[in-house]
Order: structure tokens, then C-alpha cells, then sequence
């Protein structure tokens, strides 16, 4: 037997790893912990690309492969086994996160070598891994939902790792709570598939689904599974109004950003919809909104990345953007190209996050790219590789980020979902894209130092550090040059069924214009990254200028459109007034310590009084004896009559 019949190995071995460190960790030196990490998913990459191997030697009628280990949930009616599928949406999703997992852990051995809990925050990496691989691997709804809350428990735990630093702690627990807000849309989807269908088994549910007709209205059972669940993929994979916690959680380790909140967890949310594409086809309105969500956080994240200095904050921002590409590409019916911008986003932002932790590495610390300036000599390696991961995600012809988001776009205006609206939002995105993160790299790399050179070493990172870079620069070159072609030819049995009720709807209004509406958006990279060197590089006071005239408008941005301020004021303020005002003040001081101490006074009132009794006296008690006796005898009598 393979791996294939025992696929509970990949995600057995980073939690062998989790429970090694997380045991026995405080007693090992740094090279025994790292060893332990990244030996376990080491072998869980190898054994993922054994599983592959075995994969591509099945029949078609084979897939997908499905293998129930035990009961795992027997309640009634209610029997969920633990079961493990492999098709070819999950294969692509474990070779991004077993693949990238294991170069951030090699990555984070060089850049965790100075912090302390070095031990802990390996077992924390190791165990989300784990519960991201159950995820990809879970065969029913409910395992599906066992990963999702234990990516969210890592999240916060990885998030919050600096538990010293109030602003870490508050960030993990903003991740925390929103992503509970999202999850209790998901389980309400959950619920609802129970009822309609009686089992959470995912193959089980979308063959069922298959016979159902399309809804074209609001009101159906289908449609509002839909919206539960993009719910809990709107907190997860942070869409508007989700979004606020991602940029926060930057607040963890510069490998954290990287593993969690650019390749992994928060694709979780993509990733889900896409495996429901079934459901979602039967749901039109839903689809719909996912697309305009999906575009509208796309654009509005953009905005915000324009103004940011803190260069982990710039790409936070960025990562909320390209997540909306995908749910557009998933709302407009192109399933296939939304995985297919998820791989390639997970190469070059995982590479942008890695050389960002570089460059801060070299920096002493400084995140703040306005102090920064002239680094690409002194870092040169960092500098190459960041490079080339921002050409990719602005989209420039011949690097992986160019050939999904073309992909994405065309979808975007050809398919019958689509529209010109979401075409002529997701371009000016790109625009938006290619000119935030070309001002990144300008103020980071070019012009003269802005740092004092005599208090700050610039030195580039150990091996450890520059080998992932090394090996993510050239998947974020080369890993989209399989062509989003063969990639949906890939991924067609899976979407099979949602491209046939795509394929009887009208074409479209952009049939025959692919190549001149490429051209629009190569057009439109190239005039954000000529706009950033213009204001960065070509002629620097006119950003001042620029500034000084549209300074509403900056100070807007400044404040992300004071989107935080609101949540406090109409969430958050209240609910601490409430639970001050009356839930503590009335409900549990006045009332509950208010009835507990009365019952107590009075106990011991009483007590107080029923001690006078014992006096000491032969005489009283004698006393006392004969007037028990006497009342005894009396209540006999009155009983007997």
C-alpha cells in the first residue's frame, strides 16, 4: 500500500513534529528543534510528491479517491467517518502548502535564530501545518471544518507570538474574534447542508446538488448555502467587511506573513467556494455577489496599499487585494483560473513576505521603507529576488503572476457572469497594483540611503534565508508557464459540472478581443510602474506636490477609510458598555454577588444566633432536651388525630 491508500501520513508527520517540539522542545538545542520541524516537512513534501506520483497513475473513473479510515462522529442520523479524498484540486493544494510550508521553515530557521521561544513557535508552525493539510484532505464538510478552526487557532497562537507586545496580543485577538464572525456563517452553512441533504460527505452533497435546478432567486436553499458559507470564506480568506485583521496580523514573524497570511491559510477561504463549485453553479445570485465582493475588496485594498510606509503593511494589504482576484475569478464562473492565481500568489507573495523579512533582517529591525533607500548593493540577492516577485504580481508578460491574473481578467469580461463593470474595476487594480509596489521598491532599494549608515550594518541574510528566496524567485518566473490552459484541462473533472451550466448560458460580451484586452492590462502595469518611478525616482518633489494637493484624500487613505474607527464605535465601544454597564454592574455585581452575599449574610446571621445555644450549660441543655421531647410528643398526638 502507497501513500496514496495512507494519505493520513502528510499531515501525521508536522503533527509528529508539533508534538516533539511542543513536549520536549525547552529541553533541545536550536539545531535539534530545527531539525525536528523541518525534517518533519521534509518528509511530508516527499511523501506528497509520492502521493502525486501514485496519483497520475489512476484511471479517470478512479478520481476522486476517496478513503474512509474509521467512524469518527456516530450521533443518530448524523455519521461522519474520518475519511480522506484525493483529486486534482487537492494535489494542487498540497504542493502549495507542503512545498511552501517547507520553505518557510527552512526560511525561518536563519530568521528565528535570535528570538526567544524558538522551540514554541516551531510547534506552532508544525501544527498549523497540520491542520491546513486536514483541510485540503478532508473528505466531508466537518474534517473540511476541523482544519478551518485549527488554522484559526495557529493563526491566533503565531499571530500573538510576541505575547510581551500588547499590540501582537491585541492583533492575535482581533484575528481570533473576527474569523469566529466568519466561522459562524460557515457552520450555519453546515447546518443547512445536514438538513437538506443529511450527510456533511462533500462528494455525497455536490452529486445531490447536480440534480437540483438552477436557482434564479434570492429565496433557495441553495443560494443561501452559498452565502453561509462565502461568509466564513470572507473571514478567513479576508474579504470586505472581514478584511481588518489581516493587516494587524502582521504583527507575528516575518515567516508567520509568509506561511499564514499569503500562501496558506487565507487561501483557505478560496479554496472552499472552489470545492463547492457545484453548489455555487446551482447559485447564480451567489456566485454574483462573490464576484462584486471579491472585485469591490480587490480595488478598496489597493487603495489603501497606495499610501502604506510599514512594508509588511504594504503587502497586507496587497495579499486582501489578490485575494479578491481570486473570489472574482471564482464569481465569475472561472474556478480553474482562481486556483491557478492561488498557486502562483502563493509563490511570488510567500517570496515578497521572505525578502521583506530580509530586508528588515539586514535593516536591524526598520519596517519603515521611508527609512530605508539604496539597499539593492549592499542586499543585492534580496533585491533580485524581491524584484522578481513584484514584476509577478504587477502582472509583466513572462513571469507567473502575468499568465493567472490575464486569466482572471479575460474571464472577468468574457464569461456570462462577468461583466465590463468587474473587467474595468480588476484593471485599474492592476494599474493600482504595479504602482504600490513599485513605490515599495523604489524607496527600498533605490535613490540614496535614508538611514543612518553609521549606526545601521546593512548586511544581506545567512544561506538559510536566501535559498527559499532563491527557489520561490524562480517558481514566481517559471510557475506560470504551464499556461492557464493546461492547467484548466487539469482541473476539469473537478469543475466539470459548473463549466456545463456555464457553457448553456450566453456567451460574454468580450468574445474575440483576449488579445487586445491583454494588451489593456500589460498597458496598464506599465503605466502604474512608469507613474511610481516618476514620483519616486524621475522626479521625486512632485509625490509632495501630489500629496499636498490631494491631502483629504491621503489622510483618508492614512486611516484606511476609518474602517476601524467605525467597528469601535458602532461594535466595539457598545459591547464593552454593555458588558461593563449592565452584564457586569447589574447582572453580575448587583444581582449574582448581590444574591450569593444576601444568602451568605443571612447564613451567617443565623449561624451567629444558633451558637448562642451552645452555652455551655447542663442545665439549658437539659432544658432544650425536654422541650424537643415534649414538642415530639405533641406532633405525635396531633398526627395520630
Amino acid at each position: 500500500m502507497g501513500v496514496l491508500d495512507n494519505a493520513w501520513i502528510i499531515p501525521a508527520l508536522p503533527l509528529a513534529g508539533a508534538a516533539v517540539n511542543g513536549f520536549f522542545g525547552r529541553r533541545f538545542d536550536q539545531k535539534t528543534v530545527s531539525a525536528v520541524a523541518v525534517g518533519s516537512t521534509t518528509l511530508a513534501f516527499l511523501a506528497t510528491l509520492t502521493l502525486v506520483w501514485e496519483f497520475t497513475r489512476l484511471a479517470p473513473a478512479q478520481i476522486p479517491y476517496i478513503r474512509s479510515f474509521f467512524p469518527w462522529i456516530v450521533a443518530g442520523s448524523f455519521h461522519v467517518d474520518f475519511a480522506l479524498q484525493v483529486d486534482q484540486l487537492t494535489v494542487v493544494m498540497l504542493l502549495v502548502v507542503t512545498g511552501v510550508g517547507w520553505l518557510i521553515h527552512i526560511y525561518s530557521v536563519g530568521y528565528m535564530a535570535h528570538e526567544g521561544g524558538y522551540y514554541r513557535f516551531f510547534s506552532y508552525l508544525n501544527l498549523f501545518m497540520f491542520f491546513m493539510l486536514v483541510l485540503v484532505l478532508g473528505a466531508n464538510y466537518a474534517l473540511l471544518f476541523v482544519g478551518w478552526e485549527g488554522v484559526g487557532l495557529c493563526s491566533y497562537l503565531l499571530i500573538g507570538f510576541f505575547f510581551l507586545k500588547k499590540s501582537a496580543t491585541d492583533a492575535g485577538k482581533k484575528a481570533f474574534i473576527v474569523n469566529r464572525v466568519g466561522d459562524f456563517g460557515f457552520m450555519l452553512g453546515l447546518f443547512l447542508i445536514f438538513r437538506t441533504f443529511g450527510t456533511l460527505d462533500i462528494h455525497t452533497v455536490l452529486a445531490r446538488v447536480e440534480a437540483l435546478p438552477v436557482e434564479t432567486e434570492w429565496i433557495g436553499t441553495l443560494t443561501a448555502i452559498a452565502l453561509f458559507l462565502f461568509v466564513g470564506a470572507a473571514g478567513k480568506s479576508a474579504q470586505v467587511p472581514l478584511y481588518v485583521w489581516l493587516p494587524d496580523a502582521m504583527e507575528g514573524p516575518t515567516p508567520v506573513s509568509a506561511l499564514i497570511h499569503a500562501a496558506t491559510m487565507v487561501t483557505a477561504g478560496v479554496y472552499m467556494v472552489a470545492r463547492s463549485s457545484t453548489i455555487y453553479a446551482h447559485a447564480p445570485l451567489a456566485m454574483k455577489t462573490v464576484a462584486v465582493v471579491g472585485c469591490f475588496t480587490a480595488f478598496f485594498a489597493a487603495t489603501i496599499g497606495l499610501v502604506q510606509t510599514d512594508i509588511k503593511k504594504v503587502l497586507a494589504y496587497s495579499t486582501v487585494s489578490q485575494l479578491g482576484y481570486m473570489f472574482l475569478a471564482c464569481g465569475v464562473g472561472a474556478f480553474s483560473a482562481g486556483i491557478f492565481h492561488l498557486m502562483t500568489h502563493a509563490f511570488f507573495k510567500a517570496l515578497l513576505f521572505l525578502a521583506a523579512g530580509s530586508v528588515i533582517h539586514a535593516m536591524g529591525g526598520e519596517q519603515d521603507i521611508l527609512r530605508m533607500g539604496g539597499l539593492r548593493g549592499p542586499i543585492r540577492a534580496t533585491f533580485l529576488t524581491m524584484f522578481a516577485a513584484t514584476l509577478a504580481i504587477a502582472g509583466i508578460p513572462g513571469f507567473s503572476g502575468f499568465f493567472s491574473k490575464d486569466e482572471i481578467l479575460w474571464q472577468a469580461s468574457s464569461s456570462p457572469y462577468g461583466g465590463w463593470a468587474l473587467w474595468l474595476a480588476a484593471v485599474v487594480t492592476a494599474l493600482l497594483t504595479a504602482f504600490y509596489m513599485f513605490r515599495l521598491i523604489f524607496l527600498t532599494f533605490f535613490g540614496a540611503p535614508r538611514y543612518d549608515e553609521h549606526h545601521v550594518h546593512v548586511h544581506e541574510s545567512p544561506r538559510s534565508m536566501l535559498i527559499p528566496l532563491i527557489v520561490l524567485a524562480v517558481l514566481s518566473v517559471g510557475g506560470g508557464w504551464m499556461g492557464a490552459s493546461r492547467f484548466d484541462h487539469f482541473l476539469q473533472p473537478v469543475f466539470a459540472h459548473a463549466e456545463e451550466l456555464r457553457a448553456q448560458l450566453p456567451h460574454g460580451a468580450a468574445q474575440g478581443l483576449e488579445i487586445p484586452l491583454m494588451l489593456v492590462a500589460i498597458g496598464g502595469a506599465g503605466m502604474g510602474i512608469f507613474t511610481a518611478w516618476w514620483f519616486f525616482l524621475g522626479r521625486p518633489e512632485a509625490a509632495d506636490e501630489m500629496a499636498a494637493k490631494l491631502a483629504g484624500a491621503r489622510s483618508l487613505l492614512l486611516h484606511k477609510y476609518y474602517v476601524d474607527e467605525i467597528y469601535d464605535a458602532v461594535i466595539v465601544h457598545p459591547i464593552e458598555w454593555i458588558s461593563t454597564n449592565i452584564l457586569w454592574k447589574t447582572v453580575d455585581v448587583a444581582m449574582i454577588d448581590g444574591t450569593v452575599n444576601g444568602v451568605g449574610s443571612l447564613a451567617r446571621d443565623l449561624g451567629q444566633e444558633a451558637r448562642q445555644v451552645q452555652s455551655g450549660n447542663g442545665r439549658t441543655y437539659a432544658s432544650w432536651l425536654v422541650a424537643g421531647a415534649v414538642a415530639i410528643a405533641i406532633l405525635f398526638l396531633w398526627l395520630e388525630h
